[in-house]
């Protein structure tokens, strides 16, 4: 109080003791004592999630994580059943806190990645079957040296699958032929998106492409993120749990792709298109699947509003995609 008195200002009087006002304050003006207090942790504020809804959130989880599961998966999975606790991201920070994290599925180590072609491609899809991204990748035989070439194109709007491969060798007339397949089935998309290897670039391939009007983009040289779609969904199929790693033969190499493209399409969450699978998102049947999912969503909001700060939002697929979209240009390639 003497310095207060000396330098004329409680504030800076405050600041040179080390004091802080509300300290002062309550030193003179104590709050009234509370019978029993209850620890800050331990209060049972309106947004915080029960400990029954994280238990009954970490048992889908774990049912989850034993069939090799991502928290995404499980968390849509259970919101497709109508089923709504919290949000994705609590699920996560309930998982993370598991003590247990050796149940969570072990996926391979990351691997380098690929080279690209000339100039910046610029894609855009706002619908399936406008733009079409391709690649070839290795997978591991039991012999050292040999490695079997796995084709896949998939449908950068939708992610779905829509024409696979494995063979022994890299060949533009397999490509090609594989690329009929789809055609027949889906219709010929505007763009084919692909690197720049000898089957993506050969005249075989050109003109089986051209011939259905399609127009040809490929990636940059060395850069490794011109051909995203398809570089993503290599990853999600080596690094999904079981993933054999070492096939014994072609067959055993094409046994597995097998039941994988059927899991992506049909039954896969896919965090780039909202949680929806890529085949709902192709044929349009999210749509149905959204309202149901905002249906639960809105329940639990009128259910729990003090865990939202504002009524929540649906997350929806997104209206338009592509691959190196500039910001305030025209795309230089437009799938409309």
């Amino acid at each position: 109080m003497d310095l207060h008195v000396i330098i004329g200002s409680q504030r800076t009087a405050l600041e040179l003791a080390g004091v802080s006002r509300g300290t002062w304050h309550y030193r003179f003006n104590p709050r009234p004592a509370v019978q029993d207090p209850v620890h800050q942790a331990d209060r049972a504020y309106e947004c915080r999630i029960s400990t029954a809804h994280q238990d009954r959130i970490l048992g889908f989880i774990l049912a989850g994580w034993e069939k090799g599961n991502s928290v995404d998966h499980a968390f849509a999975t259970a919101w497709d059943n109508g089923v709504l606790l919290a949000s994705n991201r609590t699920w996560w920070r309930i998982a993370a806190g598991y003590e247990d994290q050796q149940a969570r599925p072990t996926i391979p180590r990351k691997r380098g990645g690929k080279r690209g072609s000339s100039e910046m491609p610029v894609v855009k899809a706002t619908g399936p079957c406008q733009v079409w991204s391709w690649d070839i990748t290795d997978v591991y035989s039991k012999w050292q040296g040999k490695v079997f070439k796995v084709y896949s194109i998939m449908d950068i709007f939708s992610r779905e699958i829509v024409g696979w491969r494995v063979e022994e060798r890299e060949s533009d007339h397999l490509a090609a032929e594989m690329f009929r397949t789809a055609i027949a089935r889906h219709g010929a998309p505007l763009i084919v998106h692909a690197d720049s290897g000898p089957a993506m670039k050969s005249n075989l391939l050109r003109d089986t492409l051209t011939a259905h009007g399609v127009e040809l983009s490929h990636n940059r040289p060395y850069v490794s993120n011109d051909n995203p779609f398809s570089e993503s969904g290599f990853r999600t199929m080596k690094y999904r749990p079981g993933y054999p790693r070492i096939f014994d033969d072609l067959e055993a190499a094409r046994e597995y792709p097998t039941g994988y493209v059927h899991w992506y399409s049909t039954d896969h969450k896919h965090s780039g298109i909202a949680l929806f699978s890529p085949s709902q998102v192709h044929d349009g049947s999210w749509k149905e699947l959204w309202d149901k999912r905002d249906k639960v969503h809105q329940d639990y909001y009128e259910r729990h509003p003090g865990r939202f700060r504002q009524r929540p939002t649906t997350p929806a697929p997104a209206t338009h995609v592509g691959i190196n979209l500039p910001e305030t240009k025209t795309p230089q390639k437009l799938a409309q």
